[in-house]
């Protein structure tokens, strides 16, 4: 029987699931769940909503924590801007906890810091507040970053995919997975993290109100554990097809290597959308004119046999069909 934690509840798929519904959800009253008229553990999403005001909070750790694209600053202050994006709010502060180890390089720090406050400056982001510990060397290694994300919206964007609906990705996915697991596992690579803030997107959000049906940065889990949760809460089927799922060569070799599935690894600059499919069209052309590479991968349909709901279905490029499962056990660890 298992009795201690694993590096694969922290995976974001299927054991973290286990682990928050066991000894988080299940002991909180449905009426704690939330604000009043808000939006919370009720129905999980990137973040919550209390009135017009959107709150996110994440915690980042990453080996190593300097990598090619970015650094643990770049991507705590970047994930945290995007959970604040995916439902549909314009990021006005953060606060942040910095947690390092006894010794830790004060150069490292300095330029940590540097990163995340220039994606700040960039985007005229406040830091409002928050916390800096050091632990025993002998306790941990290296450093860990609390942020919290605050953004107003006065149309959140809480994830309901609908009968018909096209899942749209914003571009080439499993780039910062595969970079780190090539830095993790000795492998050359020309790759570069995709890990960015994706502000941009909210003008697509306003262009098309109303057909923006569930947002989502596909982080730990990757494109796999966003399509499933999207399932298991409508109870819809999710179809999408391998052909037009676009995983950079370069992304596929590592994998190849490495025996992970790119699917299930992390995106740090793509979001995934599940937009009507009237407008799906106008919006891939939207997000090109924004700089994107967007692709339509597949679509969310009313399964006819009740045991297809939750389900997510990858057709292959040969035609046949395959359950994508909710990811579980190891994937690439302290990656996000």
């Amino acid at each position: 029987m298992m009795d201690r934690i694993l590096i694969s509840h922290g995976n974001g798929g299927k054991d973290t699931q286990y682990i928050l519904q066991k000894y988080i959800f299940s002991k909180l009253p449905e009426n704690l769940k939330k604000t009043e008229n808000g939006v919370g553990l009720d129905y999980p999403d990137d973040g919550a909503v209390i009135g017009e005001i959107i709150i996110s909070t994440d915690s980042h750790t990453i080996d190593p924590y300097f990598f090619p694209g970015g650094s643990i600053g770049k991507l705590a202050v970047s994930g945290t801007i995007n959970d604040v994006v995916m439902m549909g709010g314009r990021p006005i502060a953060i606060l942040d906890s910095i947690v390092v180890a006894e010794g830790f390089p004060l150069d490292d720090l300095d330029k940590i810091t540097s990163d995340m406050i220039s994606i700040l400056k960039e985007h005229n982001i406040s830091l409002i507040g928050g916390d800096f510990k050091v632990i025993p060397s002998n306790s941990m290694k290296g450093i860990v970053i609390n942020t919290v994300g605050i953004g107003l919206s006065k149309n959140p964007i809480i994830d309901r995919v609908r009968e018909g609906d096209s899942i749209i990705v914003t571009g080439p996915i499993g780039v910062h997975g595969a970079v780190m697991a090539a830095l993790q596992y000795g492998i050359d690579t020309k790759l570069k993290s995709d890990v960015k803030p994706l502000i941009k997107l909210l003008d697509v959000f306003e262009k098309f109100q109303g057909d923006i049906h569930a947002a989502r940065d596909a982080t730990r889990g990757g494109l796999a554990a966003t399509l499933n949760e999207w399932a298991q809460l409508s109870g819809k089927m999710i179809n999408v097809y391998e052909k037009d799922i676009p995983i950079p060569d370069e992304v596929k070799s590592i994998t190849d290597v490495t025996g992970l599935d790119p699917l299930v690894l992390a995106n740090e600059g793509v979001a995934v959308l599940s937009v009507s499919s009237d407008k799906a069209e106008q919006i891939v052309e939207e997000l090109k004119k924004l700089g994107f590479e967007p692709s339509i991968i597949g679509k969310v349909i009313e399964p006819k046999n009740k045991d297809n709901k939750g389900l997510v279905i990858i057709t292959t490029e040969v035609g046949g069909a395959k359950i994508l499962e909710m990811p579980s056990g190891d994937i690439v660890p302290r990656i996000c």
